[in-house]
């Protein structure tokens, strides 16, 4: 798998505009979500009317989903697959996905599959879509409430990264992509660790965010440039999303509002506390990271009728072997312990611990 190429920019009408004559096309679509065209769209009119003009007039095809994870679905795919067929795209066409992770999942499976796969560009617009959907390959829908359970690896052709776009977001959308941050400082340094614990996210600033950013995406980016489809390293990536993907499903099951980083983190101290009583993870770190949560993300209710739940919806991972829950664990910072496992009797002890220290 070919690495992509991330950009960090300021001025993302001038990006769009180098990135696009260097990938050759014969038509431009432009893939929107009900939020982002209308957030977006003042941020982009200047490189969609320079291009249609340096392009002797050719059109820009927009094509526009409904927002939300619920929306990240076959009947959005096919609406995608529709709308490029209908405007006549060829296998030498170019989609641009703009948006958060829904949008930059569904457009890249859409184009992965579009005529045996086009090539497409992908500008995140939320703190979550930069650090986590946008780059890395993966792209994918869900199947009925099962999370990602359809999908492809295939990379982006270029990634673009704007904080220009943040200033759209409020704190919970900031404080979901920020999650994804935690779990690559985890896997990373105890520094970086540090300094995403006593950055002020309750006053976000651009400036002193981008660094953080960047250094978060590289982790990503490196650990996929070691294992680009997921048979060995890249497994650490995914770090707290066992317990987040369970999370987020019971969510939708039982008619609760969830922002995938909001389970992340509740993930995270999960795993945590699984990473402490099976291979040693230090107590205070556990315990800073579960402080910070708490703090900032409060708890996911949910009693120990629910576990069994949990358990079963966990069971649909498609990190499992045989019978077998699969998690990534933490030995300590840095130091990820692959392919361990838990049964039925270790999950209702971990949430236990987590209901205690989440203070439910």
């Amino acid at each position: 798998m070919n690495e992509q190429q991330v950009l960090f920019t300021n001025d993302i009408c001038e990006a769009l505009e180098e990135i696009t004559d260097k990938i050759q096309h014969d038509k431009l679509f432009v893939l929107f979500d009900l939020t982002t065209i209308r957030l977006c769209m003042p941020v982009l009119t200047p490189f969609l009317n320079k291009y249609e003009q340096n392009h002797a007039g050719q059109r820009i095809h927009q094509i526009v989903i409904e927002t939300t994870d619920q929306a990240k679905n076959i009947e959005s795919l096919t609406e995608v697959w529709n709308a490029l067929s209908t405007h006549g795209a060829t296998r030498h066409s170019l989609l641009i996905n703009i948006g958060g992770g829904m949008v930059t999942d569904l457009g890249g499976f859409a184009a992965a599959t579009f005529k045996r796969g086009i090539k497409f560009i992908n500008v995140a617009t939320t703190l979550l879509g930069a650090v986590d959907a946008a780059v890395g390959g993966k792209t994918g829908i869900n199947l009925g409430n099962l999370k990602n359970e359809i999908g492809a690896f295939a990379p982006a052709d270029a990634v673009l990264i704007s904080t220009k776009f943040f200033e759209t977001l409020d704190q919970k959308n900031l404080l979901s992509g920020y999650a994804e941050m935690l779990k690559h400082g985890l896997l990373s340094t105890p520094q970086h660790l540090s300094d995403l614990l006593n950055y002020d996210i309750r006053h976000w600033n651009n400036e002193t965010l981008l660094p953080l950013l960047e250094y978060s995406v590289n982790v990503k980016r490196q650990v996929v440039r070691q294992d680009p489809f997921e048979q060995g390293l890249r497994k650490a990536l995914n770090l707290g999303h066992t317990f987040a993907h369970a999370f987020e499903t019971w969510c939708m099951q039982t008619n609760k509002t969830v922002l995938h980083g909001y389970a992340v983190a509740w993930g995270l101290v999960c795993e945590l506390i699984m990473s402490q009583q099976q291979v040693g993870f230090p107590s205070d770190t556990l315990y800073s990271i579960s402080t910070f949560v708490r703090d900032n993300y409060g708890p996911l209710n949910f009693n120990c009728g629910d576990y069994d739940n949990f358990v079963e919806l966990m069971s649909h991972d498609k990190k499992n072997e045989g019978d077998e829950i699969n998690f990534t664990l933490m030995s300590a910072v840095g130091q990820p312990a692959l392919n361990h496992s838990a049964n039925k009797e270790q999950i209702g002890i971990v949430l236990d611990i987590y209901r205690d220290m989440m203070g439910i």
